[in-house]
């Protein structure tokens, strides 16, 4: 049994920051569950793009209100409380956050904590053997 309390992991190497959000990794590849879980918060007024080719990402947003827009078709959908996005074909996405967003963040395959986005907004497929 794994037991994680979001705030300990404040200003660990588990906390990960850009300009315009705040991930805390909650479970990771070295758990070896298969998954990870990141408690995320997307700040407000920032637009966020992003491109997992090599992960398949669900989000389930537990606050705040936005738009999340396929990169790829142009469709437009809202954010808000109670919404869930699950990027199963890759989709480049751009997050805009009207107010801030927090999302619940499952990767499959599980990130190791040392992935860092490119200029594409894209994670590089590391494994817990190659992030030691």
């Amino acid at each position: 049994m794994l037991i994680v309390d979001r705030d300990d992991l404040n200003g660990t190497d588990q906390d990960v920051t850009s300009e315009t959000w705040r991930s805390r990794r909650m479970v990771l590849a070295r758990d070896g569950v298969g998954f990870s879980l990141h408690d995320t918060v997307i700040y407000a007024g920032t637009t966020s793009t992003f491109h997992y080719q090599n992960h398949i990402e669900a989000v389930y947003c537990v606050q705040g209100t936005g738009t999340l827009t396929n990169e790829e078709t142009g469709e437009v959908h809202e954010l808000r409380d109670g919404t869930m996005y699950l990027l199963d074909g890759h989709e480049k996405h751009t997050v805009r956050a009207e107010t801030e967003l927090r999302m619940a963040c499952v990767f499959n395959p599980p990130v190791t904590g040392h992935e860092v986005h490119d200029e594409n907004g894209v994670y590089p497929l590391v494994t817990e053997d190659a992030a030691r």
